[in-house]
């Protein structure tokens, strides 16, 4: 038997699998997309068809009523003429009913919807990344030939995969959803931002509640900013006013407010009647002004470290978000980067000078430091390849008339190499933050203005196309979700998936089973709890299956996240607020 004969009937069954899986889902595709257009005009028919029963009805009961009915059927008249009432009330209730179903589909999607929606996405792509990493084995055997097919077919199913997350995008949009989504992100982040308006600005400053948190951790900028996050789910969670200590801050020695507005407009003072460090939730209540020690040495762990969600916002939070814990994440985020009016200025001025529009994808390349360390090098190249696959979905969507990529990178010399080998796209780039960004110049002022300039752009970009090991391009995919209602999936990470550190356990739950293929794989049975490490990319994740204590590989589609919720503080008295102020 020829070497590669055994790929080619295993090859078959992929395509035929494939192919079963686009019918499949285009047959629901089709279904649900017309489904709201079919209903609506359905229960049109059914209210006008109801309107006129109950005008016939009424015409008969009427009728009834005034008739002279003989001795012997007075009984019987009467009992037809309360059978019609009878049917009156229940045509009523009818239509109450369908208008109340008519009410509730205009108020946006069902929680399942949305979630099934998610999770169709999701399986393509893991389908779409698995079927990749199996064709691109075939080069191995005889390359001459094989090589040549494998490409054309991957473009093949790129195409179909494309095609499919084409019509999952108009979905999301179709019937009012898009404008629903809109508003209900908009409701959501203002009432946040509001119950933390009301935290930070205490009526009385010398009596509130304090948690002091001092922004010099020994690391970067995107490591600073999540610990002061950190900190702030901390006060948040436990209603302290957080005190952001930041004088000589190593990036700018005028301390935070040289950049960003203040965190709190009435209280930065950190005095108090008593002083003590962190030693849990209970044992501190007592204690006024409570020191946070980095969130490596935190004993004990408070329930309110990510990814953890609030308890009262999670069913909004699940129906609106694919991923509610970023969501809850870039909240603070959001709080905690509002420029001061000249850096808010020099973002405008840059963005003038770059050219900086849309249609364009973001591509952070972090070398130096990290390389060797924390992350693999990849070239050039491993980016590309996701951001022309990018560029195919958004043709779809509206006209792209220029291929734009804005370039972030720690590598003064990749502008000119990106360019070299990429003539067909535009590089939106600034040279000098590269320079910043190097270690020997790392922190500077100057270098703080360029890495916000560099997470500002990025966040602005249609896709993000990065690795997650940095912490600026976390940072930035975090913004990114203050920006649109759900962009939980506007990003390719070419080495770990979305994580804060310092986080608590990254669980998903199995909802099909799996017998392992191999040594490499773990045994899964639906309501198992696996502990995540990693996804692979290739359509199979890593983590331990925390009943077998088992730590291998495993089929991303057959898990799903395990939302942890917390219940936080839920600041009544900035609900009513926000509630009279919408008035």
């Amino acid at each position: 038997m020829r070497p590669w004969a055994g790929s080619w009937r295993w090859i078959t069954l992929v395509l035929l699998a494939w192919g079963t899986l686009l019918f499949y889902i285009g047959g629901h595709l089709v279904r649900d997309s017309e489904h709201p257009e079919r209903s609506s005009r359905e229960l049109s028919k059914i209210l006008a068809k109801l309107e006129r029963l109950k005008q016939q009805n009424e015409d008969l009961r009427r009728m009834a009523e005034s008739l002279r009915i003989p001795e012997g059927q007075a009984d019987a008249g009467s009992l037809a003429a309360g059978r019609l009432r009878s049917l009156e009330d229940q045509l009523t209730r009818a239509k109450q009913k369908i208008h109340s179903f008519q009410k509730l589909t205009g108020d946006g999607p069902g929680p399942t919807q949305e979630e099934l929606r998610r999770r169709v996405e999701n399986g393509v792509k893991e389908f779409w990344y698995f079927v990749r990493s199996e064709v691109k084995k075939l080069a191995n055997v005889e390359p001459s030939e094989r090589q040549k097919y494998a490409d054309t077919l991957l473009q093949d199913l790129g195409h179909q995969e494309r095609s499919i997350m084409t019509d999952l995008y108009y979905l999301s949009q179709a019937d009012g959803v898009g404008e629903w989504r809109m508003k209900e992100a908009k409701d959501l982040s203002d009432l946040v931002q509001n119950r933390i308006t009301y935290l930070q600005n205490p009526p009385d400053c010398s009596k509130a509640r304090k948690l002091v948190c001092n922004i010099n951790k020994g690391c970067g900028y995107g490591c600073q900013l999540h610990h002061v996050v950190y900190c702030f789910m901390i006060a948040y969670g436990t209603q302290r006013t957080l005190i952001l200590e930041s004088h000589n801050w190593r990036y700018a020695p005028g301390g935070w407010e040289t950049v960003f507005l203040p965190v709190s407009n009435t209280c930065t003072d950190r005095s108090g009647a008593t002083t003590g460090h962190w030693s849990g939730e209970a044992h501190d209540k007592d204690v006024q002004v409570v020191e946070l020690p980095i969130v490596d040495s935190l004993h004990p762990r408070p329930p309110y470290l990510p990814l953890a969600i609030p308890e009262d916002l999670a069913p909004r939070l699940q129906r609106l978000h694919g991923d509610p814990s970023v969501w809850w994440v870039s909240q603070f985020v959001k709080y905690l980067v509002r420029p001061q009016a000249w850096l808010e200025k020099e973002i405008q001025q840059t963005t003038a000078k770059l050219g900086f529009k849309h249609p364009i994808i973001g591509v952070h390349v972090r070398r130096t430091d990290k390389v060797g360390t924390e992350a693999a090098f990849h070239p050039i190249e491993e980016y590309m390849l996701h951001v022309e696959e990018q560029f195919q979905l958004l043709a779809r969507r509206a006209h792209v008339d220029k291929k734009r990529v804005y370039l972030a990178t720690d590598d003064p010399s990749l502008l000119q190499e990106a360019k070299t080998k990429y003539p067909d796209y535009e590089f939106i780039s600034d040279n000098s933050i590269s320079w910043s960004a190097g270690l020997h110049n790392r922190y500077t002022e100057n270098s703080l203005r360029g890495v916000i300039l560099d997470i500002h752009f990025l966040s602005q970009t249609d896709f993000l196309v990065c690795t997650f090991s940095s912490q600026v391009c976390r940072v930035a995919y975090e913004i990114m979700q203050t920006l649109h209602p759900d962009a939980s999936s506007f990003f390719y990470s070419l080495d770990d998936i979305y994580y804060f550190g310092g986080q608590n356990a990254h669980n998903q739950i199995a909802v099909y089973p799996h017998q392992p293929r191999n040594s490499e794989d773990i045994p899964l049975e639906p309501g198992d709890v696996i502990g995540v490490a990693g996804n692979h990319w290739d359509g199979y994740s890593k983590g331990i299956n925390r009943k077998l204590g088992r730590t291998g590989l495993y089929p991303s589609y057959k898990v799903r996240e395990k939302i942890e919720t917390v219940k936080y503080p839920m600041y009544p008295e900035a609900d009513k607020l926000l509630n009279s102020q919408n008035k």
